[in-house]
C-alpha cells in the first residue's frame, strides 16, 4: 500500500514537471520577435513602407520593433547605429529596407556583414540589393545572396511560382501580377540561393528571381527586390510573402 501511495505520488509529480515543461515551451513560443528595421536614404516613401510592414507582420506574429532611420535621403551615408560593433545584439531578426548606393567604405561594410555572418537572421528588401552597389568588394552581395546593379521600368511584372509549395508562399496566388513596380536586373545568385519566384524582362525576356532564400554562414536570409512603390506596400499579397518572409528568417515559420 504505502508503495502504491509513492507510485501514485511520483506520478502525479512527474505530471506537474512535465506540464510546466509544456507551459513554459508555450509562453517561450508566444514571447514577441525582437525586430530591427533600418530604413532610409534614397528614392521611396520609407514612412509608409514601415508602417504597412509593421501593420501586415502584427497579423502574423507579435513583434517588438526598433526603427532606425538615419542618414537622410541621399544615396550615400554611414549610419551611426554601426559604430557599435554589437549593433545587431538581441535582436531575432534584421530587415534591411535602406537605400545607400554609393556607400563603399569597406570597414563599414563588414561591421554589418560580420553581425549576419555570426548568425544575426535577416530580411532584405528592393534598394537594399543596390545599397553599397558601389563597392569593389563583394561582402554585402555574399550577404544578400544576389548581385544586383540596375533595374528596369516600372510595370506591372507577372510572378511565376518557383517553389509554390514553400512555406512562404502559403496562400500566395499563382497568378499573382505586381502593382506598378522596378523589376531589378539580377547579375548572379549564390551558391545555395533558393529562388521562390520570379519575374520575365519586357525589354529582353529575361527570367529574374524576385523571392529567394539564402543562408549566410550561419544566419538565414529572405529576400525580395520588389518594393519600390506606395502601391506595393499595399498590396495585401506582396505584404503576406514578406512578413511570411521575416517568420522564416526568424525560424518561427514550420517548413
Amino acid at each position: 500500500m504505502k508503495f502504491r501511495i509513492i507510485s501514485t505520488v511520483l506520478f502525479i509529480t512527474s505530471l506537474v514537471i512535465l506540464a510546466a515543461q509544456f507551459s513554459f515551451a508555450a509562453e517561450k513560443k508566444q514571447e514577441p520577435l525582437r525586430a530591427l528595421l533600418i530604413t532610409g536614404g534614397c528614392c521611396h516613401n520609407y514612412a509608409l513602407q514601415s508602417q504597412k510592414l509593421i501593420e501586415a507582420v502584427a497579423k502574423h506574429a507579435k513583434v517588438d520593433w526598433r526603427i532606425v532611420n538615419e542618414g537622410g535621403t541621399g544615396t550615400k551615408a554611414m549610419i551611426p547605429l554601426y559604430k557599435d560593433p554589437n549593433w545587431a545584439k538581441g535582436y531575432d531578426v534584421v530587415v534591411h529596407n535602406e537605400c545607400f548606393a554609393n556607400t563603399s567604405n569597406k570597414d563599414y561594410v563588414q561591421s554589418i556583414t560580420k553581425a549576419h555572418a555570426n548568425g544575426v537572421p535577416a530580411v532584405v528588401i528592393h534598394c537594399a540589393m543596390h545599397t553599397y552597389r558601389a563597392a569593389a568588394f563583394d561582402d554585402w552581395r555574399n550577404f544578400l545572396g544576389v548581385t544586383s546593379r540596375r533595374h528596369e521600368h516600372k510595370s506591372r511584372y507577372p510572378v511565376k511560382l518557383e517553389k509554390p509549395s514553400h512555406p512562404i508562399l502559403k496562400g500566395m496566388p499563382t497568378d499573382w501580377i505586381t502593382p506598378r513596380d522596378e523589376l531589378y536586373v539580377v547579375e548572379k545568385m549564390m551558391p545555395g540561393v533558393v529562388s521562390l519566384a520570379s519575374s520575365k524582362s519586357e525589354k529582353n525576356g529575361k527570367v529574374h528571381t524576385v523571392i529567394w532564400t539564402h543562408k549566410y554562414e550561419k544566419a538565414r536570409v529572405f529576400g525580395t527586390t520588389y518594393g519600390h512603390s506606395d502601391e506595393t506596400f499595399k498590396d495585401p499579397v506582396f505584404l503576406n510573402y514578406v512578413s511570411r518572409g521575416l517568420l522564416w528568417a526568424a525560424g518561427r515559420l514550420g517548413e
